[in-house]
C-alpha cells in the first residue's frame, strides 16, 4: 500500500500558504535550490504526488497515455486556460512522460555551472539593473537562481535567452488560418551574441569595448522568395530602462531603415502572430514592464525534455489538430512538480495592445514553459508555449562542444482571438546552407551588424 503522507493537499497548502505570506521558498520537503547545487537532482525536494502524473492523478492519467479531449478534466488544474480550450475544443493532444528529475538534462551544462560559480554575486543597482557587488555588468549565468520575486525571475531570462554566449538557429515557420489550413510558410534564421556574461566565448566574461551592451540579434529570411532578404537587427543596451535600436533592410527598398524602438506588438511578416515581445516571453527590457507579481505557484506540464526528432534527417517535426490536422505540434509533456506564475504589465508602452502577461517558469531552472496575455479589456488573448531538449536520444546526439546540445525545439504563438496559428520548429538547416550552431565566434561579423543586413539582402 501507498501511504500518501505528502498528498496534494499537503503540497497545495504549502504553496498557498507561502503565497499568502509573500514568501517564495522553492522546493516542499527540502531547499530546492541547494539541493541541486549539492546533487544535481530533486530527489528529496518534492514528494512522490509531485513527482509522478500517477500519483497525481489516482491513476486517472498515467505516464504513457496521450491527453485529450476525453480526459482532459482529470489535469485541468495542471494548464493554463488556453491549453486547456486547444485541448477540449481543438482537438490537440499532449503525450504524457515520467518526470525528469537531473538538472542538468534541462538546460546547458556551461549555463548550470556559471549559476553555481557566482551565486550569490548579483545584486540590483540604484537604476534597477542587474550587477555583480561590485557594480560592473553581469557575469554569467543566472543571476538569482533561488529568486525572492517576480522581477528577479525575470531578469534572469531577460539576460539570456538561450543560455549560450551565441545562437545561431535555422527555423521553419508555419502560419495556420483559422479554417485550419497553413496559409504561409517561412525560412529564418535567428542570430543572437552576448556581449557581457559570457561562459564560454573568449574574452570573458566581457567583450571589450561593448560592455554597454546585453546583446545583439538579428533574424533574417530566406524563403519564400517575395520575402527572402528582409531582415532585422536589434542592438540592446545593458541598460534595460533603454529599449533595443531596432534596424531593418527591405529588399523592396535597397536599404536599412529604422523602426520605432517601441514597435514590440507586431508580427514582422505577413500572417505571422509572432511578436518580437514574445521571445523567450521576455522579449523586453524587464525595466520596460514593471508591477511584476508572483501569482501563483504548484505543479503544471510542460514539454520541457525529449522533444527531439532524432528520425527525420532535418529534425522536423508531426503535427495535429485543428480542421486539417495542422494546427498544433506533436509534444511531449510531463509533470513538473514547481512551476512559478508571474504576472507583468507593459508599463512603459502606452499602446500596447495587451495589458499584462501571465507567465509559467520551472522553479528548477528559471526557464519560462508558457505564456498568456491578455488585451486591454482583460480577456485572453494571445499565448505562447514550445518543447525544449536535449538533442540526444542514446543513439544519435548532436553535441554543443563537448556536451550534448539542449535548447528549444518547437513553438506554438496562437491568437485565441482571431484563431491564428504560427508554429515554429529548429531544423537542422534551410535554404541556402544555413544550419543551426552554437558559439561561432564569427556571428557577430557574419550577421549582427547593419552591413551583414545589407548582405544578406542582396
Amino acid at each position: 500500500m501507498h501511504i500518501r503522507k505528502y498528498d496534494f493537499d499537503y503540497s497545495r497548502r504549502h504553496f498557498l500558504d507561502q503565497l499568502r505570506r509573500g514568501v517564495l521558498t522553492t522546493g516542499v520537503l527540502a531547499p530546492l535550490w541547494p539541493t541541486l547545487a549539492r546533487t544535481g537532482e530533486i530527489g528529496g525536494v518534492y514528494p512522490e504526488e509531485l513527482l509522478s502524473i500517477d500519483a497525481y492523478t489516482g491513476g486517472r492519467i498515467r505516464t504513457g497515455d496521450t491527453i485529450d479531449a476525453t480526459n482532459v478534466e482529470h489535469v485541468k488544474d495542471l494548464l493554463d486556460p488556453i491549453r486547456y480550450h486547444q485541448i477540449a475544443q481543438m482537438g490537440r493532444r499532449l503525450e504524457v512522460i515520467d518526470t525528469t528529475r537531473e538538472a542538468l538534462k534541462l538546460s546547458p551544462w556551461e549555463y548550470v555551472e556559471a549559476t553555481l560559480r557566482n551565486q550569490g554575486k548579483a545584486k540590483f543597482d540604484a537604476d534597477g539593473n542587474v550587477v555583480t557587488l561590485d557594480g560592473k555588468p553581469w557575469i554569467g549565468g543566472n543571476p538569482f537562481p533561488d529568486p525572492k520575486t517576480g522581477l528577479e525571475v525575470f531578469a534572469g531570462i531577460t539576460l539570456t535567452w538561450g543560455r549560450r554566449d551565441a545562437s545561431f538557429y535555422a527555423i521553419k515557420e508555419y502560419d495556420v488560418g483559422p479554417g485550419g489550413k497553413v496559409e504561409y510558410q517561412y525560412e529564418l534564421c535567428w542570430a543572437e551574441l552576448a556581449p557581457v556574461g559570457r561562459t564560454v566565448l573568449e574574452p570573458k566574461p566581457y567583450w571589450p569595448g561593448h560592455e554597454d551592451k546585453l546583446r545583439y540579434q538579428s533574424v533574417f529570411f530566406v524563403s519564400p522568395n517575395d520575402i527572402k532578404g528582409t531582415s532585422f537587427l536589434n542592438v540592446w543596451p545593458y541598460d534595460q530602462r533603454k529599449f533595443p535600436d531596432l534596424s531593418g533592410y527591405i529588399p523592396a527598398f535597397k536599404r536599412v531603415r529604422r523602426f520605432p524602438t517601441n514597435q514590440r506588438f507586431e508580427p514582422l511578416v505577413p500572417g505571422s502572430s509572432l511578436y518580437l515581445s514574445d521571445a523567450w516571453t521576455a522579449g523586453d527590457p524587464f525595466l520596460t514592464w514593471g508591477n511584476y507579481r508572483i501569482v501563483g505557484r504548484g505543479p503544471t506540464l510542460a514539454a520541457i525534455s525529449r522533444n527531439w526528432n532524432s528520425t527525420h534527417e532535418n529534425w522536423e517535426h508531426s503535427t495535429h489538430g485543428g480542421a486539417e490536422g495542422n494546427t498544433f505540434w506533436d509534444m511531449k509533456v510531463e509533470l513538473v512538480p514547481e512551476a512559478i506564475v508571474v504576472d507583468a504589465e507593459p508599463v512603459q508602452f502606452p499602446k500596447a495592445p495587451i495589458s499584462r502577461k501571465r507567465v509559467w517558469f520551472d522553479a528548477r531552472t528559471l526557464a519560462p514553459l508558457i505564456m498568456v496575455s491578455f488585451d486591454r479589456r482583460g480577456e485572453m488573448f494571445r499565448s505562447f508555449d514550445g518543447a525544449g531538449s536535449l538533442y540526444t536520444d542514446g543513439a544519435n546526439t548532436v553535441y554543443d562542444g563537448a556536451h550534448p546540445y539542449a535548447s528549444w525545439t518547437r513553438v506554438h504563438a496562437h491568437n485565441i482571438q482571431t484563431d491564428r496559428m504560427t508554429r515554429l520548429e529548429q531544423v537542422k538547416q534551410v535554404s541556402g546552407g544555413f544550419a543551426t550552431s552554437v558559439n561561432d565566434p564569427d556571428l557577430y561579423e557574419r550577421y549582427l551588424t547593419q552591413a551583414a543586413l545589407r548582405r544578406l539582402g542582396s
